[in-house]
């Protein structure tokens, strides 16, 4: 960017992480919308398009500099070193507004309450989330686009296109790992579908070198089991393909045992997939349980196989599921209105310091 453009910039929106993550994701869904109402700009990698990127040049032309009209520029942190590199900016004589999204459930650290106690504004992406702060938050729930997380035309014809043996299948996407509940799913599956030989089972997700022990414990099993060919691990797939296999599933098993948020439910919910969920994350602010999904307790198999169980006996019925839970993120958790809800926290920061 040229000198006279970094004049212009009212929010710089960090991603100062080296993997790519739901944190990331989020950032990335979010930046573009921002970018569409205010002037923004994206520092660091995975930069998406529809938003410029700002660089360690660009950065330090800004020191001295308020932007032409607010008093300060916002700093929209998602991580602890975002939230350190923002204050320490700051403290450095760059004028700035701090702004802090977080999502954990779980009681912070004391590095993160000192942080957060320095921001000019904290959003909290649920309820759960929020009763963990020692701060006041504005609660604004994730949001997904709607246009690229949607139903297939011929979800017959979506689920051929994979490649997956029998009619059906049901999902369960994210990094293969325990937290995830992956092993959940898996017993889940090596009890449900010898009695359900129309349904395949799809995992997609990464499997990272510390967790390939985990990951050929759950293969063995699957393997004695004899549903190799019926419970597939696709690995980490290319961003773009991740929502056409959304389209492919009738149903989707949400099985972390513990979870920031959760952008998956919304997702597969969004493609009108009929959702099984546990209730981690915000899954049970989320989910109408008996309505747009089922609700089970976390890292419990027989529970989610009990769950399952009605939606595999009867697909039409998993069909009417996911119709109505894509009607409840149309109207509830379109990412349009998250990123509209962020830049009013942005106008607030700017009117507390003007």
């Amino acid at each position: 960017m040229d000198e006279r453009a970094t004049d212009d910039i009212e929010v710089i929106i960090p991603n100062l992480h080296w993997r790519y993550s739901g944190v990331t994701a989020t950032n990335r869904l979010m930046a573009p919308r921002i970018a569409r109402m205010v002037r923004a700009v994206w520092c660091g990698r995975d930069r998406p398009d529809g938003i410029a990127a700002l660089g360690f040049t660009g950065l330090l032309r800004l020191r001295l500099r308020a932007p032409q009209r607010q008093p300060v520029r916002i700093w929209h942190a998602r991580r602890n070193d975002e939230m350190m590199i923002g204050l320490l900016l700051k403290l450095l004589g760059w004028r700035l507004g701090l702004v802090f999204t977080s999502v954990a459930q779980r009681h912070h650290t004391w590095i993160t309450r000192f942080l957060m106690r320095r921001m000019d504004a904290i959003i909290a992406a649920s309820r759960a989330s929020a009763s963990y702060l020692k701060v006041p938050a504005v609660m604004i729930p994730h949001g997904i686009d709607t246009r690229v997380h949607q139903p297939p035309e011929d979800r017959a014809a979506a689920f051929a296109a994979g490649g997956l043996p029998g009619r059906y299948a049901i999902g369960c996407f994210g990094r293969v790992r325990a937290q995830k509940g992956t092993d959940v799913f898996v017993e889940a599956m090596c009890r449900l579908l010898p009695q359900y030989p129309d349904f395949s089972a799809v995992i997609v997700g990464a499997i990272t070198p510390e967790h390939q022990p985990f990951a050929a414990a759950l293969q063995e099993k699957i393997a004695a089991a004899g549903l190799s060919d019926r419970i597939r691990f696709l690995g980490e797939v290319p961003i773009d393909e991740v929502p056409r296999w959304y389209q492919r599933v009738t149903i989707y098993a949400f099985t972390s045992r513990n979870e920031g948020f959760g952008l998956t439910l919304l997702e597969a919910m969004a493609a009108g997939a009929a959702l099984v969920a546990a209730r981690a994350g915000a899954a049970e602010e989320v989910v109408r349980d008996g309505d747009t999904g089922v609700l089970v307790p976390p890292g419990n198999a027989d529970a989610l196989a009990e769950a399952l169980r009605p939606l595999m006996a009867d697909p039409a019925k998993a069909q009417e599921m996911g119709a109505r839970a894509r009607a409840q993120i149309l109207a509830e958790y379109d990412a349009d209105r998250e990123a509209a809800r962020i830049v009013e926290v942005y106008r607030s920061v700017w009117a507390a310091r003007a």
